[in-house]
């Protein structure tokens, strides 16, 4: 469940805090979202599919790391993020 050069592109544009930023930690956990909801609809139609359960599981679990890191350097920066993608509640 890989990304595509243009979805990628256009997460980065969107994500990004300056012109030249391509691997902020927002951008980062933008990517992550993305990937983690592809990867759980594909686990909807193929629960037996273990081994990407726990690509899934690896994945929130680097993408909670990085919101903590957000948090931690900037509160507004994290609320913001959270509202734009629309993760928690």
């Amino acid at each position: 469940m890989s990304l595509g050069t243009e979805e990628k592109q256009n997460l980065i544009n969107t994500h990004q805090v300056h012109p030249t930023d391509t691997g902020s930690a927002e951008v980062q956990v933008a990517m992550l979202t993305t990937r983690i909801s592809k990867l759980s609809t594909h686990l909807q139609g193929n629960i037996h599919d273990f081994s990407s359960r726990q690509g899934l599981l690896k994945m929130i679990g680097q993408r909670k790391r990085l919101l903590g890191y957000v948090r931690s350097k900037s509160e507004k920066r994290y609320t913001e993020l959270i509202e734009k993608l629309a993760i928690r509640g």
